[in-house]
């Protein structure tokens, strides 16, 4: 939902469009052998891209629109996005398996570093004007501006890995979900009165003023160049993350890619694994002595881009934007270092901590929208400074 761009090249559609699926195609059948599951979640990722760049769905410009005009169309999709896949979630956190393989939620400790972190997240958020989410599909459309906001919240991951092991010592409720405390039925039901009410709220003080708002489906050649709904795309990103966590057996996430990215640059600037602290924990460790297509989340994340520029070749909207002012570059920057960090320390951003969290009745998911929405309205005044619109 980026309202920042200038109007660049723009290459031949049928040129993109078939460099776009030649290479979807070519990462699907070049991943390394794991019973198809990574070539699926290449098609999932793909699909989420194309998801996003149609339904121009993202969370930084919608949660302005809020603060700023009262306008709910963008949390209101969230809402129905979030109880679609509290649905799709719950039967089968409950059964704990799935095709022979074991699934288990997005479940992390609530506590401080949460708190702090999706307070930077929601600052960082509004500044480069783009979500983890919207960084890749944004990406993908040709916004420059949105792809040094995506370079720089790399780095702030990889950074506030040497800090993290602080962050966690510090007071936390531990890993909490309604699900397995109350049960999965009973605490997916909590959570669906929980959005009724808010959407309740939503129409009374804050309701959908966006057309794209005004129907559930595409019409016309519009299922295939775009615009979708917002409700249509919010129900299609809660059933390709069911579809990730029957797959992967985890629900989609983007942080641990970029993390992971940050290191990877690190290393090719001579930057050597310390000997203790989070690199030689033993996930980290093994993904970093592997290739980047070995690794799922970073395997989604790039699917994610081509996906968004496959929708953006169809929909004639590809072009290479960006505003060359240093200003609302330097914000880009800073607002994908602060995205960055923030979401190492909240366990995850708009997608793995709010999205899947919450899905999977995550405290921490909760919590995360709570503090990521106070740091909203910090992100916009500063955006203002930097000279950005709202």
């Amino acid at each position: 939902m980026s309202q920042i761009a200038a109007t660049g090249p723009r290459p031949p559609r049928a040129l993109l469009a078939a460099a776009s699926v030649l290479i979807v195609g070519l990462l699907a059948m070049t991943m390394p052998a794991t019973g198809g599951r990574l070539p699926a979640l290449v098609l999932i990722g793909a699909a989420m891209g194309m998801t996003l760049a149609h339904g121009g769905y993202g969370f930084a410009y919608g949660w302005r629109a809020l603060v700023l005009r009262r306008d709910g169309s963008g949390a209101m999709a969230n809402l129905l996005m979030l109880a679609a896949a509290t649905v799709l979630f719950a039967p089968i956190l409950a059964r704990g398996a799935v095709f022979g393989h074991g699934v288990a939620g997005a479940i992390a400790p609530a506590g401080v570093p949460v708190a702090v972190g999706s307070f930077l997240f929601g600052v960082g958020m509004q500044m480069s004007g783009a979500c983890a989410s919207g960084c890749l599909y944004a990406s993908g459309g040709g916004n420059l501006r949105t792809l040094l906001a995506l370079l720089f919240f790399c780095a702030g991951a990889f950074i506030a890995t040497f800090q993290l092991p602080w962050w966690l010592s510090l007071p936390s409720l531990g890993a909490v979900s309604f699900g397995g405390m109350i049960g999965w039925g009973p605490g997916a039901t909590l959570q669906i009165v929980a959005f009724g009410g808010l959407a309740l709220i939503l129409r009374r003080f804050a309701p959908p003023a966006s057309p794209m708002m005004r129907a559930w489906l595409p019409k016309g050649s519009a299922w295939f160049r775009g615009p979708w709904p917002l409700p249509f795309a919010a129900l299609m990103l809660a059933g390709l993350n069911w579809l990730t966590l029957l797959i992967a057996g985890h629900p989609w996430s983007i942080v641990w890619g970029f993390t992971l990215w940050g290191a990877k640059g690190a290393s090719l600037l001579g930057w050597v694994p310390p000997a203790h602290g989070f690199w030689s924990w033993p996930f980290p460790h093994a993904a970093l002595s592997h290739g980047i297509l070995a690794d799922e989340t970073s395997v989604m994340n790039i699917s994610i881009v081509l996906g968004a520029l496959l929708a953006s070749a169809i929909g004639g909207r590809f072009s290479l934007t960006a505003k060359f002012e240093p200003l609302p570059l330097l914000s880009a920057a800073l607002g994908g270092l602060a995205m960055g960090y923030g979401a190492r320390l909240a366990f995850g951003c708009n997608i793995g901590s709010l999205f899947s969290g919450i899905a999977s009745t995550s405290l921490h998911g909760w919590e995360w929208l709570v503090f990521a929405l106070l740091g909203t309205p910090v992100g916009i005044a500063l955006r203002r400074r930097f000279g950005l619109p709202d």
